[in-house]
């Protein structure tokens, strides 16, 4: 642990003479300080940043490209808090510049990276890291304003000031899981899992997804993931509990789904936080969020639903078309 304060700043930006006025000074405070500094950033941000620190300046900050490191939510923020790890790093504090990547990205995509931006406030909690996160003003509207409910504090003209529309992490992450989940499309498959065979549970799923694109790893981690939440569901559930899969072609993914009778207590784990060394928390589920592309999960008074979801590739890439899901007589 660090004995610094943790920080976690959004700089909103009009152009690059305003970006560069709050990145610039928040990477030379970090070089000069001694702290290892990365800037995750694109890379016409990077050619700025290089000239406008100076080359003895810019050596001593490590550079990465915004599409690589945001490329899962979950695996970013565990890769983050490692880098943010003082012990690993003889502790020495991370500052990072961040520009989270968001073009191109589908809706629930995006939901899950502000999830993210929200739960590195508890995350790091103690770790002493410095993040700065930049915001160009030409970004879609709901996503500057998301920014301005998942950081503390928001620089501006240099100053880091209290932001008056930070809302509480586990508050945020609530209301990403309110809307409904969206009912299977007409043709899903349904399994009835009464007395779930494991070995003939993952042979059915890998059926169904050998009818699709999905890359061959992809499938073991699928396997992997779907045997944790079937698993969870018989031992903490209640029947009945159901498997539907589906090809998603509007959110390219494939789509497994395990819903149960039960209900998850007020306050449950659901697998958001990386766990640390000697901590609480439930590294089977996080295990899941690893594994898979996407992780739904809703519980109430009729059930508790966890949805599954591993990318297809893109047809543009020239792969083959996901199959369309089929109904099966499963008696």
């Amino acid at each position: 642990m660090s004995s610094a304060p943790f920080t976690h700043r959004v700089l909103p930006y009009d152009g690059m003479d305003d970006y560069l006025a709050g990145a610039v000074p928040f990477l030379r405070a970090g070089v000069e300080a001694g702290d290892r500094v990365l800037a995750v950033t694109p890379l016409a941000s990077r050619m700025l940043l290089r000239d406008a620190l100076g080359t003895d300046t810019a050596a001593e900050i490590g550079f990465t490209d915004s599409a690589g490191w945001f490329a899962h939510p979950s695996r970013t923020l565990s890769d983050c808090l490692c880098e943010a790890d003082a012990p690993a790093w003889n502790g020495r504090r991370l500052r990072l510049l961040a520009e989270p990547a968001w073009a191109a990205r589908r809706p629930l995509e995006v939901l899950e990276w502000q999830r993210v931006e929200a739960l590195v406030n508890i995350a790091f909690t103690g770790t002493g890291a410095a993040i700065l996160c930049a915001y160009a003003r030409t970004l879609p509207p709901g996503v500057i304003a998301a920014s301005r409910r998942t950081h503390p504090e928001i620089v501006k003209g240099g100053a880091a000031l209290a932001n008056p529309l930070y809302t509480d992490p586990w508050a945020y992450s609530t209301q990403c899981d309110s809307a409904p989940l969206p009912a299977p499309p007409p043709g899903a498959e349904t399994l009835p899992l009464d007395l779930p065979d494991l070995y003939w549970l993952r042979q059915y799923v890998a059926d169904f997804a050998r009818r699709t694109p999905l890359p061959h790893d992809d499938l073991q981690r699928l396997l992997v993931a779907v045997t944790e939440i079937v698993t969870n569901a018989t031992r903490h559930g209640r029947p009945p509990i159901v498997l539907t899969m589906w090809a998603d072609p509007e959110d390219r993914s494939l789509v497994c789904q395990v819903a149960d009778g039960g209900r998850w207590p007020p306050g449950a784990d659901l697998g958001l936080i990386p766990p640390r060394p000697g901590g609480p928390g439930r590294f089977g589920l996080w295990a899941v969020r690893l594994l898979c592309s996407g992780v739904q999960i809703r519980t109430g008074d009729r059930g508790t639903t966890v949805r599954l979801r591993l990318r297809l590739p893109d047809p543009a890439d020239g792969a083959a078309p996901a199959a369309t899901a089929t109904t099966v007589n499963t008696a």
